[in-house]
């Protein structure tokens, strides 16, 4: 896997970002480990989670992937070659983005995750209820204490990035590197008008989540066909005309780039697609199994031409 400087930043990090969401939940402790072992296998040295993964499932009480990474790391002794990032914020027990909450969630993820620092600490959503002074110099004393190394932002709105940056700036504290948001060929219009502009004014990163729309850009789902995932109720919005249709400009593109030697998914072509948009450094993509990760982990370069056939169908 190719690899970028993250703006604003000394982090290396391959352009294809392991999303750990599945981690403990859909893939196991066992099938968790062979995905992220295939994924250093082909390069990849960046892995997304969060404090929150996965609360939602029955039994659970959030921690589990983070706890997988950790053990994984501890076993592979490799966590100097990989770039964490995990999240604040959402987790039941540790909810919001005061200081007191941002100070024990770091220590209990980096207790989960077997390390006494994080690459890439994000705030999780935007808490208004706090003033992003307390929430940011609280970033600030964990990056002075060398438990983080950078803080980010996740589900802020573009005026709220600025915001957040005229705070840090004003008052010599830490600012947000990158915003991770929801932004795939499917959902453009929220991440596109309202926060790329801010990303592109203050030189972040963008490091978007459900890169491939919940499985939907994946080329499993065909009209007329059900697919048994515990996913699969969140593609129902895009089981429509667009939504097929898209899938089917994928398809072409797909096989246009196969050759008798290297088949290339349509879950790759919509990642390249996301690769290659302004303020993109690398979208987050999960997998279950390493057939997955392997399908969509080609990494495929689009003429401008294919960039604006896959976005506007023309």
């Amino acid at each position: 896997m190719n690899r970028i400087q993250l703006p604003k930043t000394q982090l290396n990090v391959s352009r294809l970002c392991l999303g750990g969401n599945v981690f403990g939940w859909s893939a196991d402790e066992y099938e968790s480990e062979g995905v992220l072992n295939a994924y250093t296998e082909l390069g990849g040295n960046f892995i997304d989670t969060a404090d929150v993964y996965s609360e939602w499932a029955e039994g659970h009480v959030g921690g589990e992937s983070e706890t997988v990474l950790g053990n994984w790391m501890r076993e592979r002794k490799n966590r100097d070659d990989m770039v964490i990032a995990t999240k604040v914020a959402k987790l039941t027990t540790r909810a919001g983005l005061s200081r007191a909450n941002i100070i024990a969630a770091c220590d209990d993820s980096l207790r989960r995750l077997k390390t006494d620092y994080i690459d890439l600490y994000y705030a999780h959503e935007d808490d208004q209820s706090v003033d992003l002074l307390e929430t940011l110099s609280a970033f600030s004393e964990l990056q002075q204490a060398g438990k983080i190394r950078y803080a980010a932002a996740s589900n802020y709105s573009g005026a709220r990035l600025l915001e957040a940056a005229e705070v840090s700036r004003s008052n010599n504290l830490t600012e947000y590197v990158a915003v991770q948001n929801h932004y795939n060929l499917l959902e453009r219009e929220e991440y596109e008008t309202d926060t790329r502009p801010a990303v592109e004014a203050l030189g972040m990163s963008s490091l978007p989540y459900f890169g491939l729309a919940r499985g939907f850009l994946s080329g499993k789902y065909q009209p007329g066909v059900e697919i048994d995932s515990v996913r699969a109720s969140g593609v129902t919005k895009y089981l429509n005309a667009e939504g097929w249709a898209v899938v089917e400009r994928l398809q072409r593109l797909a096989d246009h780039h196969s050759t008798d030697g290297r088949k290339v998914h349509v879950s790759a072509i919509a990642l390249a697609w996301l690769r290659q948009q302004p303020t993109v450094a690398a979208p987050i993509a999960s997998a279950r199994t390493v057939d997955q990760l392997r399908q969509f982990a080609t990494e495929v370069v689009l003429t401008n031409t294919e960039l604006n056939y896959l976005a506007n169908g023309q």
